[in-house]
């Protein structure tokens, strides 16, 4: 790969190479047509970042499914000398961020888990918006994390849907009615993974 953030295709042989199962590209990809919806009405959004972004955010699932697989996915993402912004947006999806007290409660490596630029915000919510391969509203998310007792994330959860959806004009949770609970995956067909 000669530029630092892949296209499309090479991010998905690069999930294949990792050894990412079919559900997790299918779900990369459904992640994708969110985050692409939602930058396509942001002015100045890397929308090359966010789709590299979008499309290898969990490649650390490929080694490990617990909360570690951001931090992971990081350094597989490094290890390929891509962008050093795509090495943080991978590290930074997980819910909308995760500050130094969940870091020390879940035994994470020292990192900043925070989103701060508008790509990483971008990544990180599409992923609040996608289940398995289904897209849905922001309050699955936040539903999940406060049945957990996970209140400090879902006020951030929340919080990230307002900042995005004043930025795209509208409440982002009109997007599954706009993309479809299951949206056209033509890069997935492509691979012959639906």
């Amino acid at each position: 790969m000669s530029n630092t953030i892949p296209n499309e295709e090479d991010c998905i042989e690069l999930l294949l190479e990792a050894g990412c199962k079919r559900r997790v590209i299918i779900h990369c990809c459904t992640v994708e047509a969110v985050a692409k919806e939602i930058a396509s009405r942001i002015a100045g959004v890397d929308r090359d970042l966010v789709e590299a972004g979008a499309l290898l955010h969990d490649i650390g699932r490929s080694v490990d499914h617990s909360i570690m697989h951001a931090y992971i996915g990081s350094q597989i993402v490094k290890g390929h000398g891509l962008s050093p912004a795509l090495v943080d947006i991978v590290r930074k999806h997980t819910g909308a961020g995760l500050d130094d007290e969940d870091v020390a409660e879940m035994d994470l490596p020292p990192a900043d888990y925070m989103p701060r630029t508008l790509e990483e915000k971008i990544v990180a919510h599409a992923d609040n918006l996608v289940s398995d391969n289904k897209v849905v509203t922001h309050a699955h998310s936040v539903d999940k994390l406060r049945n957990k007792g996970a209140d400090r994330g879902a006020d951030r959860i929340e919080a990230l849907h307002r900042e995005l959806s004043e930025l795209y004009g509208e409440d982002l949770d009109v997007i599954p009615g706009r993309i479809g609970q299951y949206p056209d995956l033509p890069l997935a067909r492509s691979f012959d993974l639906i």
